[in-house]
């Protein structure tokens, strides 16, 4: 596991995957470690975690993203899941609490916002002119990638 030392002296994350904090482990592989979360939404929720510590998803190599999704597959498939979520946040604001990129696997068993995740969708009506100026602005600088 490639982790700094400010990472593992600090980062919950990496103690479970090195083992200094036991879990509920589902699936390991050279990339990633999943395991329950212990403080579920609903019933059946999972995180995947990348055994390379990185703050976020931008940040992380394509290998262990290419890792990730595999795992929240099997664990859907596992739980016999019809609806569920898939969830990964970056940055505070956007309601990171562990600065460790982790991906969670969140079953959804009713329509009702008593378990499971809750959305709001505050959807936008842009301007065509600003959407099309964004659309050639990031095309542009992926194209640089």
């Amino acid at each position: 596991m490639e982790v700094s030392n400010r990472s593992l002296a600090s980062c919950i994350f990496c103690k479970i995957i090195k083992g200094d904090i036991p879990s509920f482990k589902l699936i390991e592989t050279d990339f990633s470690y999943s395991f329950l979360d212990i403080g579920p939404l609903s019933k059946g929720h999972a995180l995947i975690i990348p055994k390379k510590h990185a703050d976020k998803l931008h940040e992380l190599p394509d290998e262990y993203l290419a890792d990730a999704m595999p795992i929240a597959k099997k664990i859907a498939a596992a739980q016999g899941l019809d609806n569920y979520n898939i969830l990964q946040n970056n940055g505070r604001i956007a309601h990171q609490e562990v600065d460790h990129v982790h991906f969670h696997v969140i079953p959804k068993p009713s329509a009702s916002d008593e378990e499971g995740l809750v959305v709001g969708w505050p959807a936008k009506k842009p301007a065509m002119d600003e959407l099309k100026a964004l659309h050639e602005e990031l095309v542009h600088k992926l194209n640089k990638l």
